[in-house]
């Protein structure tokens, strides 16, 4: 089991402290470190979540907590993605909520030992999921809960440096409900990308989708 976080205030139905938790992207840096952003309940009522950083240099076999990655007196973070830019710097995307739905990114230029103030990118996004490109721009995907729904996207910058400003992309805006999203995608080739995600059409049954990308 992954280790508890010291900012989890639940424990599981036993009473011992739940171990950590998050529904995203890990990321193999370059060292060949895991890095994990983990959610942490850190306030029962109303309910609240932070961010946490673990760790791994054995391949997962054990992790250390490193550093807040984001948290907020208001504002609920989870569900996040990283990403290590070329120059090293990790980038966490991250749902939220109490933001109007607002994505937002918080950066770690030390390797993840402290990371700089969250930063709201002003565009809703539920959640997100960063995949580098051939060409070295980034891919960022993410699931959009409001009319019309559908999947989104933006071609980042290789340092991620524009996530607030790229252009979107829609993908598809052909979905029933709230009730989608979470994409995931792979390069397939040079100027190919596979984006996979839940969906539903008309609020009928759930499935997985797929949109083959041609890059611009």
């Amino acid at each position: 089991y992954p280790p508890h976080l010291p900012a989890e205030i639940n424990r599981d139905p036993y009473g011992n402290p739940l171990p950590a938790y998050n529904r995203g992207a890990l990321c193999e840096g370059r060292d060949g470190r895991i890095f994990w952003a983990a959610a942490a309940t850190e306030q029962a009522t109303p309910h609240r979540t932070a961010v946490h950083l673990l760790v791994s240099a054995d391949r997962g076999r054990t992790w250390s907590h490193t550093a807040r990655v984001a948290t907020d007196p208001k504002v609920t973070f989870n569900e996040a993605s990283v990403h290590e830019t070329p120059r090293g710097d990790l980038v966490v995307f991250l749902r939220t909520a109490n933001l109007d739905d607002h994505a937002c990114l918080a950066r770690s230029t030390d390797g993840g030992r402290t990371f700089a103030p969250w930063q709201d990118l002003g565009f809703k996004g539920h959640p997100l999921q960063a995949t580098a490109l051939p060409d070295g721009r980034v891919l960022l995907v993410y699931g959009y809960r409001h009319q019309p729904y559908g999947i989104r996207a933006r071609v980042l910058n290789a340092e991620c440096t524009d996530a607030a400003t790229a252009p979107e992309i829609v993908l598809r805006d052909d979905g029933g409900i709230t009730d989608l999203g979470y994409p995931w995608s792979v390069v397939i080739d040079a100027k190919h990308v596979l984006v996979a995600y839940y969906f539903n059409v008309g609020n009928g049954p759930r499935h997985i989708a797929g949109t083959l990308l041609e890059l611009p």
